[in-house]
């Protein structure tokens, strides 16, 4: 792996009425993340309630927010393609408004990155690692997937499923994105960039269930598309330099 020249990292927050909790995640960030990023807080429809906060918190001063609103496919999928349109070239960290991850693990991360790593992933089931909080069931399949990723297809993270990922912009910007329901983008990304013999690292880091608004995931109507990337990991992978002379 090749270092990296230094810039600002991306932080792509896809929301939906997350108004209750922006502030709580704002915080957070300013308090842990000590490297420059952007926020781009990215949103379906004028009247969700997290646009009236950001717009507040920008008038206010904060000049590392940014408002984008989803100009691809209304959902997730949308909105996180959205922010990594709308960032520059760099690192991209995919973040959730809910204050579930630990963003105390961005700067380590970036490190990574900037060593040289296309994707680091943030892993809830390496050594150092936690999972506290939600639906016994969800835990289970999260759990058993990246494990079994790990184990049974040497994927170099134990956590795939994990959205709380840093890609390189420029590795995205190549492969085509052909999620269309949820949070399974961010297993595709990581199956790709494996699959091309992209450099992918992990970070421990700990999980927490949300504690105000309500989650958007759709487990029962996400599960046969996360399961679709995951069997597509078992396909033959490519060097990295076959992938960039083609």
């Amino acid at each position: 792996m090749l270092p990296r020249e230094r810039g600002p990292l991306s932080i792509i927050v896809p929301v939906f009425n997350e108004g209750q909790n922006l502030p709580s995640l704002w915080n957070e960030l300013t308090a842990s993340v000590r490297s420059p990023f952007l926020a781009y807080v990215v949103y379906d429809f004028d009247e969700d309630n997290t646009v009236p906060v950001v717009a507040s918190m920008i008038e206010n001063g904060e000049q590392r927010l940014r408002l984008v609103k989803n100009q691809i496919k209304r959902g997730v999928v949308g909105a996180i393609r959205t922010g990594f349109q709308a960032a520059p070239a760099g690192p991209l960290l995919v973040l959730m408004a809910d204050c579930s991850d630990d963003v105390a693990q961005v700067d380590h991360m970036l490190e990574k990155y900037y060593d040289g790593a296309d994707v680091v992933a943030g892993s809830r089931y390496m050594k150092g690692g936690k999972l506290i909080g939600g639906p016994p069931f969800k835990q289970f399949l999260s759990r058993m997937s990246g494990l079994s990723l790990h184990w049974l297809r040497g994927f170099p993270t134990h956590d795939a499923t994990n959205a709380f990922k840093i890609y390189d912009s420029a590795m995205v910007r190549e492969f085509t994105i052909e999620s269309t329901g949820g949070f399974e983008l961010n297993l595709e990304l990581a199956v790709k960039a494996f699959l091309a013999g992209r450099s992918i690292t992990e970070v421990p880091v700990s999980w927490r269930d949300r504690t105000a608004g309500k989650s958007n995931f759709k487990l029962w109507r996400w599960l046969p598309k996360y399961l679709r990337w995951y069997f597509y990991a078992f396909q033959p992978r490519r060097s990295r330099a076959r992938v960039q002379s083609t």
